[in-house]
């Protein structure tokens, strides 16, 4: 997420970019967001935050394979120890974000998501990468932070918010989504990470394979990782459970809508992916208080490619065939 005075809440610049280093695509994406990214940072107070040597010790105890890559970007962004320690995404501030999300595997296999969010918050940006041996396409978030994404491998993971207030020490789910896709390949694997690293916020993540196998783990800081074969998720973890934000609270309302489709023998995927550019899953910043959907992205791992749509417009991507392109869009 990003606050930058040049966009205004009703717009948003998109833009693909393949940066295989880190190298200095990465730098200049840290050039123009670092001053934003740093006020939101310590928002809370310097104090609130944890300092270098904590994060890179937890980096190091829970996802050592990472580090190499931290240390390169530390290079690149040429980091000084407050961009360090934002960097290290361990315990950052608080991150809401109102999502739909859904897998589809009877004609086609695919990992289809709605991402709502402020349009002046947003990166926007698709960015292709190959920095530990592993081609991988994601749309980032706080510079190589994955809120959706893909690699090459046919592993497609997307997040969520889960609806709960708790906070606690862990990382961002962007990080963890990142690592996911730099050192995983099957569902079963995204899954024994899922389940040991801390993250500091309630979220749910879907993941699908190039096999079929999918799965949506609930994450909380305070509880153990739920594990759940349910093809779809929005922003609550139980059904009981009250809206706790007024941008979520049609939740339930979108995730059965979702289910109701899926269940339907008559839905084939064409049909299944522009339901996401329809109410109730596709919202309007007046529907939503400000929390319109940005974008829809779809996965496909049996094909290594993907969509990202919009109302007015779609790309097309591939590890095959990755251009390089930018569209403003209005909402």
């Amino acid at each position: 997420m990003i606050s930058d005075s040049t966009l205004t809440p009703t717009r948003a610049r998109f833009r693909a970019i393949s940066d295989l280093g880190p190298g200095l695509a990465i730098e200049h994406l840290w050039q123009e967001s670092a001053q934003a990214y740093l006020r939101w940072y310590l928002r809370d107070g310097e104090a609130r935050r944890p300092d270098y040597t904590r994060g890179l010790n937890m980096l190091k105890a829970h996802m050592p394979e990472l580090v190499p890559t931290y240390e390169r970007l530390l290079v690149r962004c040429v980091a000084d120890e407050l961009s360090a320690r934002f960097l290290s995404l361990y315990d950052p501030p608080a991150f809401v974000a109102g999502c739909s999300q859904g897998v589809w595997t009877r004609d086609r296999s695919a990992l289809v998501r709605n991402y709502d969010f402020p349009a002046s918050l947003c990166e926007s940006v698709l960015l292709q990468s190959n920095w530990n041996g592993t081609r991988v396409m994601a749309m980032s978030d706080c510079l190589w932070g994955v809120l959706d994404g893909m690699n090459e491998h046919g592993l497609a993971v997307s997040l969520a918010y889960g609806g709960r207030r708790v906070l606690d020490r862990g990382f961002a789910i962007t990080l963890v989504l990142r690592y996911l896709l730099e050192f995983c390949q099957t569902v079963k694997e995204a899954v024994s990470v899922l389940k040991r690293i801390p993250v500091q916020m309630s979220y749910n993540v879907t993941a699908l394979d190039r096999q079929g196998e999918f799965v949506t783990v609930m994450l909380s800081p305070d509880k153990e990782a739920r594990i759940t074969h349910s093809p779809r998720a929005t922003n609550h973890q139980n059904p009981r459970e009250v809206a706790l934000y007024e941008t979520l609270a049609d939740s339930r309302v979108r995730e059965q809508f979702i289910a109701s489709r899926q269940q339907d023998p008559r839905q084939n995927y064409e049909h299944f992916l522009q339901l996401f550019l329809q109410p109730p899953l596709y919202r309007t910043s007046a529907q939503a208080h400000g929390w319109g959907t940005l974008y829809t992205s779809a996965w496909y791992p049996e094909e290594g490619a993907m969509d990202i749509l919009w109302p007015d417009g779609h790309w097309q991507q591939s590890f095959q065939q990755f251009v390089e392109q930018e569209r403003t869009v209005i909402y």
